[in-house]
């Protein structure tokens, strides 16, 4: 049996208060928007503090176990969700025999093999039903031993849970599918990712999305010296990312003219520094315009030249608005482990240069002073620097990565 109704539960969101219902909305706004890449009908609704996704399979024919785990797969790329439960859900009576026979169905219909050991664990929302939690635990159980005699029950470390929640209707589940958790998409404003076709980008991306912020993107071209394949590579990491954070606009940036500009004018040695800080002044420029509050990139301290402490301050000085920088504390290892599990790591070592990578200096200062870096691009100023940003964010190209 290839349950049609999936109950729906949320961590954070139940300390939200007063405003619970909000977060709760969103949540099943994202739900909704996901399953609808989906073939068939569905019902998301609340009731009782909980979320419920129901198939609306006109054709019982229809739905079979590749609908059944292709609804799954789905929800669990939906933030918010903590954890997914196929549920058995009947009309509330308060006979324990109606009880203990749709039990033993939910049993029959579910476990091929009744060898199991057991706990049911019963949570009761009505009080006026005539018996409590434990008379009711122990009334089941007694039901399940009697028809099922391989079964045993173990309080401790039972392999099977049966929850029974007696609400409006009672549901009966044994299965929590981890969802990713999180806070919902949209619930805390928009941000301007800086990806690139890295590893680390993408996946601080995904964490800050993770907290219920909407992503745009934005990421520096730099032809000839960087090919199509490494623009089309960042594409694809935005239509992975895009799996979790719903469609990302992607800013697709000319950087040639202001790349050779600095290579020409400046030190070779602050070149990286440099680079990066007019990377982050066109960023927070469609940043503000596109009315995203912080920009978003992968750096951790101590990885490259451009990431020590120095450097991060360095570029940090350009900003007006937060720079949120979700791997600040990870090492690489730990990176790569959660980029394979979000699925970006196989696209991220695809070997096409981007353009941080080809104006690298041989040896980069790697504790640059704030004033000699200001200093430095002055110089700039004779090639007249500003005009040259204002040309690279007024021809744009904006791809939607869905």
């Amino acid at each position: 049996m290839y349950s049609k109704k999936f109950l729906i539960k949320y961590a954070e969101i139940g300390i939200k208060g007063k405003n619970r219902y909000r977060f709760e909305d969103a949540l099943c706004h994202q739900i909704k928007r996901k399953l609808k890449t989906l073939f068939g009908e569905f019902k998301v609704y609340k009731e009782q503090e909980r979320i419920y996704v129901e198939v609306i399979d006109k054709n019982n024919d229809s739905y079979n176990e590749f609908s059944y785990n292709e609804i799954i797969s789905s929800l669990k790329e939906v933030f918010g969700i903590s954890s997914i439960s196929p549920i058995y859900q009947f009309e509330k009576t308060n006979s324990i025999y109606d009880l203990a026979s749709n039990i033993l169905n939910y049993i029959e219909n579910t476990f091929d093999e009744k060898n199991f050991t057991f706990k049911v664990h019963t949570k009761r929302l009505d009080k006026y039903y005539p018996l409590t939690s434990n008379e009711i635990n122990c009334e089941l159980g007694g039901v399940i031993l009697d028809n099922y005699p391989n079964t045993k029950v173990d309080v401790h470390t039972p392999m099977v849970f049966f929850y029974v929640e007696i609400r409006n209707k009672i549901n009966i589940y044994s299965e929590n599918i981890k969802g990713l958790g999180g806070m919902p998409l949209g619930t805390n404003g928009k941000a301007m990712l800086l990806l690139s076709g890295g590893i680390d980008s993408p996946l601080a991306g995904y964490m800050i999305a993770k907290r219920g912020v909407k992503i745009d993107a934005i990421y520096f071209d730099a032809p000839p010296y960087t090919s199509d394949r490494a623009k089309q590579k960042v594409i694809d990491l935005a239509i992975i990312l895009s799996k979790y954070t719903g469609a990302i606009p992607l800013n697709i940036i000319n950087f040639t003219q202001i790349q050779l500009a600095i290579y020409d004018k400046c030190p070779h040695d602050e070149l990286t520094i440099i680079m990066r800080r007019f990377m982050m002044k066109i960023a927070q420029k469609i940043a503000i315009e596109n009315e995203c509050l912080g920009l978003i990139t992968g750096e951790s301290i101590g990885q490259v030249a451009s990431q020590t402490m120095h450097s991060l301050m360095a570029t940090n000085e350009v900003c007006t608005i937060p720079v949120y920088r979700p791997l600040i504390g990870f090492d690489k290892q730990e990176i790569i482990e959660k980029a394979i599990s979000i699925g970006t790591y196989e696209t991220s070592i695809q070997p096409f240069e981007d353009c941080c990578t080809i104006f690298v200096a041989k040896h980069p200062v790697t504790k640059p002073s704030t004033k000699i870096i200001k200093r430095s691009e002055e110089m700039l100023n004779e090639l007249n620097i500003d005009e040259m940003i204002q040309k690279a964010i007024d021809e744009k190209q904006v791809i939607w990565c869905k």
